[in-house]
């Protein structure tokens, strides 16, 4: 398999590693030094494009991409309000476009789990929702997308959680998300159901940054033979 790499932070040089132990091929590394060479990645070069750039760049990279009919994976946050922007460009071109807000497996069982969590307490009473999630000290966005993914997951399950703040909240219908910026941190997400009497909690500890570049290239070499709007979701299911 063929990939372009659009970022080549921490996240893109891991996604490299694992993909030459895997026996991928690296066709491009776009980043701020020669980010005008992503007009030259197309299918005739590239089987697939993996985006983890910045949220101000993301969009553009990816329009930019689908446009020239590169199939494409994005994992960068702090774009979604165009995603069906991207969704259009996508369905128009016939192009193939996966984006995940975290592409650890055990974060997205964690996001199943949270979604039937949510369904149960929904039917309880006096117990308040909060979100704590701690990254490194580099992330620049917050909330992260893996806590927005888990807060859009409440209030999909639970009707009563009309919105969630970035901070905390005690109103029942307020989910509050707390964000924590801890050195050498890849990603830790709490939620948690407090009432007088009880607390029900769930967690998820990624250990190593490399857990989110194995699921990128797994989830790769899945997409590059799929078309349309992918989802993880579809992924997993897929797996035998």
């Amino acid at each position: 398999m063929r990939i372009a790499l659009i970022g080549y932070g921490k996240m893109g040089k891991s996604i490299e590693q694992i993909a030459r132990t895997r026996g991928h091929q690296i066709s491009y590394i776009i980043d701020q030094d020669n980010h005008s060479d992503i007009q030259k990645i197309s299918p005739d070069n590239t089987d697939i494009a993996i985006e983890f750039s910045q949220p101000s760049s993301a969009f553009d990279n990816i329009t930019t991409l689908l446009s020239n009919k590169v199939k494409t994976m994005a994992g960068t946050t702090g774009w979604l309000d165009r995603y069906d922007e991207v969704k259009a460009l996508c369905t128009r071109t016939n192009g193939t476009f996966l984006y995940a807000s975290n592409y650890s497996v055990g974060v997205n069982l964690f996001f199943e789990l949270n979604e039937w969590l949510a369904k149960k307490m929904s039917q309880l009473e006096d117990f308040v929702p909060e979100m704590v999630e701690i990254h490194h000290t580099e992330k620049k966005d917050a909330p992260s997308g893996t806590a927005i993914t888990l807060a859009e997951g409440i209030q999909k399950n639970d009707p009563s959680v009309k919105k969630w703040v970035n901070e905390s909240s005690e109103d029942h219908h307020t989910l509050g998300i707390i964000s924590k910026r801890e050195a050498n941190v890849p990603g830790t997400h709490t939620v948690t159901y407090r009432s007088p009497l009880e607390t029900i909690e769930i967690t998820h500890v990624a250990h190593d940054r490399k857990v989110f570049a194995e699921g990128v290239i797994k989830v790769a070499e899945w997409a590059t033979n799929q078309t349309g709007i992918l989802s993880i979701r579809e992924f997993l299911n897929n797996q035998s």
